[in-house]
């Protein structure tokens, strides 16, 4: 067999069986792992956490009761649960919206998500991080911490229902060091907003920016 004719036949094969074939993991009860040396396409479950290990590339993952945590380096699509934190470790691309109902989402160093953030009972933590949209939540506290990007802007909307005998809590609002949000910074409802002074964002409505100049915020 001649070289041309080896190379032909070769490439049929390639073509005929994929090497890394994308498996969607679908359960109703149970977590799921999605471990390295595997490509994945969606992973979804109803009770149960999901964890993506380091450098795993994965479609959409969503679960109602559970957290989420994807590893070092990961790939994703869109990260959804309703009932559970979501954790993105350094170096993450999050190909869609990372949203919670109850539950925090924090993305570490040279994350990145190309889309928007939300919830509605939960924080909202961002470390060097470039998100493509908005931030958006009722109750939760929101830090963009230093040398984020937000592309889009702060929204914290007002509750649409709550009945209390005791004083609402304030949510606390801090844009760290040498941190941009390009787009408003929009609140409906009273907050604690701390500026760092090496920071940019874009008009503020409805909170008077504190200014501060230490690495962290004041605690009152």
């Amino acid at each position: 067999m001649n070289a041309r004719s080896l190379a032909l036949l070769l490439a049929l094969a390639a073509a005929a069986t994929p090497a890394l074939a994308q498996e969607d993991i679908s359960k109703v009860n149970g977590s799921i792992t999605a471990t390295s040396g595997q490509r994945y396409g969606d992973l979804d479950t109803v009770n149960g956490s999901i964890r993506v290990d380091d450098g795993v590339e994965t479609g959409d993952i969503e679960t109602v009761n559970g957290t989420i945590k994807v590893g070092e380096g990961a790939r994703t699509g869109g990260i959804a649960t309703v009932n559970g934190g979501v954790r993105l470790a350094g170096g993450v691309i999050a190909r869609g919206n990372v949203t919670t109902v109850n539950g925090s989402i924090f993305a570490d160093r040279r994350s990145r998500i190309e889309g928007r953030v939300e919830t509605v009972n939960g924080g909202i933590g961002l470390v060097e991080t470039q998100l493509a949209g908005d931030i958006e939540t009722v109750n939760g506290d929101v830090t963009v911490g230093v040398g984020s990007v937000v592309n889009g802007g702060i929204q914290i909307k007002k509750p649409s229902f709550s009945i209390s005998f005791t004083p609402n809590r304030k949510p606390r609002v801090i844009i760290g060091p040498n941190a941009v949000v390009k787009g408003p910074l929009q609140f409906e409802r009273d907050v604690l907003l701390y500026v760092h002074r090496s920071a940019t964002t874009g008009p503020v409505s409805g909170a008077t920016p504190v200014p501060f100049d230490t690495d962290t915020a004041p605690e009152n």
